[in-house]
């Protein structure tokens, strides 16, 4: 199998309508106050110009059908689903790296929802959350990445247990909630309930646990690799496909030199292919020829079994991606005969 030619799973849920029955239809009643990463949001009426800061933010409210209300995205790790190409190509691009707060505010936005701290954390560099709450813009950070930055010195945080699809789904529907769509999000909410259930019953192990280790990337062969955390979305991949992750930092984004990765022994490694271009390690022919012609790495018995597959980057990042993520790490191990 040649394993750089996965195909993309089309998302089901976007070929459910979006449309919402106004028989059915539970409208929102404004002001909305909403308990968001330990800041209350009160929102008077539904936001007429977004702004999606991140992959995640910007997908979930495309995925609502809500192009029409965004003035701007930013920060995009892979290209926008396939699916969704034709509503995203009417937002503006502000950037696929991070933004700036003025070219934010340029598009006079009345919301932003950021999928990530660094966008508009504590310790962003864009912009903190105080900095858009002076000019009354509210703004909605995604559940799933409030981490504690207490054990990690670094933004990215830690988390002690096990991420689930219960903060992604609590993130689409007080999104839904917020532009007064509530019955798109419960469409989109029943459908990935589907596909998580239907994953894990169709999952068959052979045998063992398989372990994994999921490679993000690296700023060259030399640095440390950025890796999947053992209670992050790679970990979730891992426990849908019946197995674990061989990473045990509770850190969301574990960084490991190649001598303690080659130490965890992983059954199979999983490389992220990115679209960003930051790093030439983004690609995942990059990270496959790293593996194959490293004296030491290549000596991995999963690299010597050929165990590696590829994963689109943001389905490694708690978001709408990972159970597409699941989805396709599933496909190759079944093509390899891991899974039945």
């Amino acid at each position: 199998m040649n394993i750089l030619k996965t195909g993309l799973t089309v998302f089901s849920f976007y070929a459910v309508s979006l449309v919402a029955n106004p028989a059915s239809a539970t409208s929102t009643h404004y002001p909305l106050s909403i308990e968001n990463c330990g800041a209350t949001v009160i929102f008077e009426k539904a936001p007429k110009r977004a702004v999606g800061l991140g992959q995640n933010s910007a997908e979930i409210l495309l995925l609502l059908g809500l192009e029409d209300k965004m003035v701007g995205t930013a920060f995009w790790p892979s290209k926008v689903l396939p699916e969704l190409a034709e509503a995203n190509a009417k937002v503006k691009l502000l950037t696929v790296e991070f933004p700036t707060f003025e070219s934010i505010l340029a598009q006079n936005p009345d919301f932003v929802a950021a999928a990530l701290p660094s966008l508009i954390g504590p310790t962003s560099k864009v912009a903190k959350r105080e900095d858009f709450d002076k000019i009354g813009v509210p703004s909605y950070i995604s559940p799933s990445t409030c981490l504690s930055t207490e054990k990690v010195k670094n933004e990215y945080g830690s988390r002690d247990q096990l991420w689930n699809m219960d903060q992604l789904y609590k993130e689409i529907d007080e999104l839904s909630q917020i532009f007064d769509v509530k019955d798109r999000g419960q469409s989109l909410i029943t459908d990935l309930k589907k596909r998580e259930g239907a994953l894990r019953s169709s999952v068959s192990m052979k045998g063992r646990k398989l372990s994994y280790i999921f490679w993000f990337s690296s700023p060259s062969p030399t640095a440390d690799a950025y890796l999947g955390g053992k209670n992050g979305a790679s970990g979730f991949i891992a426990d849908v496909l019946g197995g674990k992750n061989a990473i045990n930092a509770e850190a969301e984004w574990p960084t490991l030199g190649w001598e303690s990765i080659i130490a965890t022994n992983p059954d199979f490694i999983v490389v992220a292919n990115l679209d960003r271009n930051r790093w030439e390690l983004d690609k995942p022919e990059a990270k496959i020829k790293f593996l194959t012609t490293d004296p030491a790495v290549s000596q991995i018995p999963a690299v010597k079994n050929k165990a590696i597959v590829v994963m689109d980057g943001q389905a490694m990042n708690p978001t709408i991606r990972t159970i597409y993520g699941a989805e396709q790490v599933a496909e190759q191990l079944k093509a390899l005969g891991q899974l039945n």
